[in-house]
């Protein structure tokens, strides 16, 4: 079963984190929210606590088929800020497993020099930190391994994309159908 791990930073955007975890849950992906903050309870962007499953010095992420990073400024600042992450998304791309981000958070892809000839879309403002690729302005944007949006009002479509990555269309639609998602 694959294992998704979304990775949560005081700052971090609620719905951006929450939808594509519902929707990845739906679809039977095997979703672990982390803490990067070395406590389970994080703080979005907005003042909700989420509690996490599990903290990020708790797993080695060997078992990782793909890494998520929701958006939000002070999330995004926080992520970019934190070298292990840095080094997981590292190891995950050049292994060719999925990385996504949306938002502000596609800015750690591109600090990081990964985004180098690839497509890829951010919150409008931020494509001035997505180093070396193509930006498309896209709702949603699928470049090989991987994934970003633009922010807070496609989280469920980011969801969607991840899903059918691992899963395919059919899932998607029949997802999209029993959520009532026109």
């Amino acid at each position: 079963m694959n294992k998704i791990y979304m990775f949560l930073a005081d700052g971090f955007e609620t719905v951006e984190a929450l939808a594509p975890v519902d929707v990845m849950r739906r679809a039977g992906l095997n979703v672990v929210t982390v803490s990067i903050m070395g406590r389970r309870e994080v703080l979005s962007a907005q003042d909700i606590a989420v509690a996490t499953d599990t903290l990020f010095e708790e797993c080695d992420f060997s078992d990782a088929d793909a890494v998520v990073l929701p958006g939000g400024s002070v999330g995004t600042e926080n992520m970019s800020a934190h070298a292990p992450l840095r080094a997981v998304v590292d190891r995950m791309n050049n292994d060719g497993k999925l990385i996504a981000a949306i938002c502000a958070a596609p800015m750690v892809f591109g600090r990081m020099g990964i985004l180098h000839g690839r497509k890829a879309t951010c919150y409008p403002g931020c494509e001035c930190d997505l180093t070396g690729a193509e930006y498309t302005a896209e709702a949603v944007q699928c470049d090989k391994n991987m994934i970003t949006a633009c922010g807070p009002g496609v989280s469920f479509d980011f969801g969607f994309a991840i899903v059918a990555y691992f899963c395919g269309n059919q899932v998607v639609d029949t997802l999209r159908s029993q959520m009532q998602f026109q």
